[in-house]
């Protein structure tokens, strides 16, 4: 996943005196920056392929406990700020030096990994996270400016082809790590983050500042003011972020979605009757001008740009709990086991020690239960699940008889442990990855086969696999296929999700840049990332609301993946309708 492939710095290329000889021209800095790269992507996938895995596991069993909408509130609201906040951290960067804000961001992100592991209530992870966030805001101008200032015309293509393929590569090695890590403890998960972090320091012992750009003077308020340039006044700021504060607070269930759609439809509605009765053109102060879109095309770019990333992000979301609760990748560990033991052990690692104590403990409790419903049975699996066995309901039924009618003893618990073992399953962690390693195998491929096809041809291409990847699901949910939902399943979707992503990222960055005046072409590929933002806010808060209601409460899951290809649907039709329009629009100029 490509996250902060090409962040465009407003940082001046340095002299070519700045750039000391090396392989291809680029200096020592680009290979620090690079290696910094690989790092910081090593500690945030870390932690961000298994998050929503490691939010809803109990707190006994080393999580944090949290519900489906707590969890899409923290994936929502945090990478939204994440995406947002570089526009003003990099205007820090370009006034108070690079290395400062490498420093910066390295001791806000290390304690906070670690601290993240510390914790079981939602406000302090809330918090926590959040200033993770707002450390790795600070590294991504800085480092993608550092790629820029280290490459020249001649070999630009190929240093952010590096940097993008040491993104990916911490991106797979990341999880990689984390579900080693997690099989020993969780709170191991977040000591590697953080150790990640901390070897940053070492490279950073040899990064030299470049030149101070022509930016460094500029303030905050000239780079607001340009971000309305380029989107809208400054009625049309408030007018958007406050229907996105209003959507935050029903994410984070202080209000309901549909009193957030209320408050939402009467803050348009009065900013309609303002702008009819009260606002002028012609006034200078900026709450009595109407609300203006600077330029519509490229913000209704943005704004359908915005369905992809949302999406796409239930990659991370959504897929790895569906794995982990409703996937039988009983046939990968059957694959897996023709490498021998070992190689299961890491895929599929159970701690036995763990699951025979939470046998024990479902023995006691439940020792004079009357005969259990489904639902009851149902709720014993998804607890088992968190121990990584996906147990048939049938089996469960069973051992539920056998304690009802004997004593259950602590070496029965070690022996019915070591039996239900052969239900393990796949890490999450380890399937979703497999999105890395085909972008680090496929992407200049894709992209070589794509350069003879129209930029917008691409992008509803890659929105329709998106979309495909969900029917898939969508039919085996439904149980329209006569196929097992299982690992192999789950791949086929998780590779056709990175193609959708290899045919959709690039392009999507090659329509801005082609739309977007030679003059300001750096401003508005750094706010290409307002999409971004935007999808992870969405995508969060729809991974919560569909997960919880629609798959635990509705026993519908079909339903969910429906919503999901929808919205890859609809959102190639707005292109195609995009592109239409400009079409017509040039055709009649």
């Amino acid at each position: 996943m490509n996250n902060n492939q090409q962040l465009k710095s407003t940082a001046q290329p340095c002299a070519k005196s700045e750039q000391s000889q090396g392989w291809r021209g680029f200096g020592l800095a680009f290979y620090i920056a690079n290696t910094m790269e690989i790092f910081e992507r090593l500690a945030w996938y870390g932690f961000f392929a298994v998050s929503s895995v490691y939010m809803t596991t109990p707190v006994e069993q080393g999580g944090v406990g949290f519900n489906d909408a707590q969890r899409g509130a923290v994936q929502g609201i945090i990478p939204f700020f994440l995406y947002l906040l570089p526009v003003l951290t990099g205007a820090l960067a370009d006034r108070y030096g690079y290395k400062r804000l490498f420093i910066i961001s390295f001791i806000i992100m290390a304690p906070g990994y670690y601290f993240l592991g510390q914790v079981t209530d939602f406000n302090s992870f809330f918090m926590i996270l959040m200033l993770v966030a707002f450390g790795a805001a600070c590294f991504k101008p800085v480092v993608v400016g550092t790629i820029s200032r280290s490459t020249n015309d001649t070999n630009r293509g190929l240093g952010f082809g590096i940097f993008y393929t040491m993104v990916n590569l911490g991106g797979f090695i990341g999880p990689l790590v984390a579900g080693y890590m997690r099989a020993i403890s969780w709170d191991a998960v977040f000591v590697m983050s953080a150790v990640w972090i901390l070897l940053n320091f070492i490279p950073l012992l040899f990064y030299r500042e470049a030149t101070p750009s022509s930016q460094a003077n500029t303030s905050l308020k000239q780079v607001l003011q340009q971000a309305q340039q380029v989107l809208g006044n400054s009625r049309f700021a408030l007018l958007l972020f406050t229907c996105v504060i209003i959507l935050m607070t029903a994410g984070v269930s202080w209000l309901s979605y549909t009193q957030a759609f209320v408050l939402i439809a009467l803050w348009l509605g009065t900013n309609w009757l303002w702008d009819k009765s009260v606002s002028t053109k012609q006034s200078h102060k900026w709450h009595l001008q109407p609300v203006r879109v600077s330029n519509r095309n490229f913000a209704l770019y943005l704004a359908i740009l915005t369905g992809f990333w949302s999406v796409y992000n239930q990659l991370f979301y959504t897929l790895p709990l569906f794995i982990r609760d409703y996937t039988n990748t009983q046939d990968l560990v059957v694959l897996l086991s023709y490498f021998g033991q070992s190689t299961v052990d890491f895929f599929a690692f159970v701690d036995s020690g763990a699951l025979s104590e939470k046998i024990q403990l479902l023995s006691v409790n439940y020792a004079s239960s009357s005969p259990l419903t489904s639902t009851e049975l149902e709720a014993i699996r998804l607890e088992l699940v968190h121990l990584k066995v996906n147990v048939p309901v049938s089996e469960i039924a069973l051992f539920i008889e056998q304690i009802a009618t004997s004593d259950f003893t602590l070496q029965q618990s070690k022996q019915l442990a070591q039996q239900w073992l052969v239900y393990r399953q796949v890490n999450p962690e380890y399937l979703i990855n497999l999105d890395f390693a085909a972008i680090v195998l496929l992407q200049i491929i894709v992209s070589v086969k794509c350069q003879r096809f129209k930029v917008i041809s691409v992008l509803i291409s890659g929105l329709i696999v998106t979309a495909g990847a969900f029917l898939v699901l969508l039919l085996m949910s439904a149980g329209l296929l006569m196929m097992q939902l299982g690992g192999a399943v789950m791949i086929t979707v998780i590779l056709l999700i990175a193609l959708g992503e290899m045919l959709t990222s690039p392009k999507s960055q090659e329509y801005v840049a082609s739309i977007a005046p030679k003059d300001s072409a750096a401003m508005f590929m750094g706010y290409y990332f307002v999409s971004m933002a935007l999808g992870f806010l969405f995508a969060g808060f729809l991974s919560g609301w569909s997960y919880g209601y629609l798959v635990k409460e509705l026993q519908r899951p079909a339903l969910m993946w429906l919503l999901f290809a929808v919205i890859a649907l609809f959102t190639g039709f707005g292109f195609y309708l995009l592109a239409r329009n400009n079409k017509d629009t040039h055709s009649e100029t």
